[in-house]
């Protein structure tokens, strides 16, 4: 299993599919990292010889803003668009859906579970008869 800029990547697949397991590296960027860092695309990545590591190792950094840089982009990118009050920032704070998705129905996943008008206000008065 070889380690690139910190991500274990699996050994049992090929190169260009192996990349995609680091956060912000699809398709099209996996396969323009194995053409820049002359790696065989048939290649497991088992196989990877230190050389051919390190040739990867060094576009990724250099290149390419992956892991630990893209993630704090993303998120000053989100806490800005709460700051200013922005649509896509409240839809973010309210942990709705951002891209315009219909929400009557098939939002489960972002909304969380379905709670009843009935379960809130008994969870309200347990919460407040506890105190």
């Amino acid at each position: 299993m070889p380690r690139i800029i910190g991500v274990d990547i699996p050994g049992n697949k090929r190169v260009e599919y192996a990349l995609r397991y680091i956060y912000g590296v699809g398709p099209t960027k996996a396969l323009e990292i194995i053409t820049k860092a002359r790696v065989p695309r048939e290649l497991k990545a088992n196989d990877l010889t230190d050389e051919h590591v390190k040739a990867i190792s060094g576009i990724l950094q250099n290149e390419v803003l992956v892991e630990g840089d893209l993630r704090r982009m993303v998120a000053g990118n989100i806490r800005r668009l709460q700051s200013i009050n922005n649509y896509r920032g409240v839809r973010h704070r309210r942990n709705l859906p951002v891209h315009g998705q219909r929400t009557k129905t098939n939002a489960r996943t972002r909304k969380g579970r379905k709670l009843t008008v009935g379960a809130i206000r008994d969870k309200t008065q347990r919460r407040l008869a506890a105190n």
